[in-house]
């Protein structure tokens, strides 16, 4: 499966690399999200769920008739050293090849949400696997979905409860998730054809760990994002040209409707996204990759 290789013009193009469905832990479904796109006035833009790529065929579906160019892709938890750091996997050319690796993984977060489930029914909190797996409505298990079952059953105010008190990591019923290294991870997204974006750096993004980084092949890095201040945006910028990476963004989108998250609320410059097409062109010369 891949995406169409004829964008619009770029001085026509409105571009968001980085959204959530219910695929994973977003509030709308992969064809919402597509036409929320277009209301947006949005022309590309990437579906990232969190460690699967279900949503991804059906928003393409829902795009061509639109006008909205959808970009494949997955947002993967690796971990560096003893740190997480999140992985977009974009412009994935072969989408079955990191389907079947990632299967794996959701069956993981299935075994997780049970452990957290049980932990919160031993602190005398009621919720069941029934109300998780409601909220998550056949999307990837996380930690958002069993928050969301608490709220609906009165056992919370809301997420930032949830988090302090029971599921934050510390917290007594949090239970760690099965972790990829972050070589692996982007070994897998190279191997779908892809490019591997570090996202959303933070105060993280600094020079030790864009070394670290780059050292295990990543392509580039997220530097326009809703968690970035501009001395973030200014600094992951700078790093990202030292080191010869691609420039991204997005607004996260999980299906917000109004706030910083809003989708198209942080775009990218058509010329981030020609970078990326010459460093795929680039990689998959070196590197033929099946398309489907």
């Amino acid at each position: 499966m891949t995406s169409p290789t004829s964008p619009a013009p770029a001085t026509a193009l409105r571009i968001d690399l980085h959204a959530h469905s219910t695929a994973s832990d977003g509030t709308a479904s992969p064809t919402l999200f597509v036409e929320t796109a277009a209301r947006a006035g949005l022309t590309v833009v990437a579906l990232t769920d969190h460690d699967t790529v279900d949503g991804v065929a059906e928003a393409m579906a829902a795009a061509g008739p639109l006008g909205v160019r959808v970009v494949p892709g997955v947002e993967l938890s690796v971990m560096d050293g003893k740190d997480e750091v999140h992985l977009l996997g974009l412009h994935l050319a072969d989408v079955g090849a990191i389907a079947s690796a990632l299967h794996e993984f959701r069956e993981g977060r299935t075994t997780r949400a049970v452990a957290m489930v049980a932990a919160l029914n031993a602190l005398g909190i009621p919720v069941t696997m029934e109300q998780v797996l409601a909220e998550a409505a056949g999307g990837a298990l996380g930690r958002p979905h069993v928050a969301r079952a608490m709220i609906a059953g009165g056992f919370a105010v809301d997420s930032r409860e949830v988090f302090d008190k029971w599921l934050g990591a510390g917290r007594p019923a949090y239970v760690e998730k099965p972790r990829l290294d972050v070589a692996d991870g982007v070994a897998l997204i190279h191997r779908a054809g892809g490019l591997a974006i570090w996202a959303h750096p933070g105060d993280d993004g600094r020079r030790a760990r864009f070394e670290r980084l780059v050292a295990a092949g990543i392509d580039g890095a997220e530097v326009r994002h809703p968690g970035h201040n501009a001395a973030d945006q200014s600094r992951i910028g700078a790093l990202v040209e030292f080191f010869h990476l691609v420039p991204s963004g997005g607004s996260d989108w999980h299906g917000a409707m109004a706030g910083p998250r809003v989708l198209g609320a942080v775009q990218v410059p058509s010329e981030w996204l020609a970078r990326h097409e010459e460093r795929l062109a680039m990689r998959r010369r070196a590197v033929p990759v099946r398309e489907e």
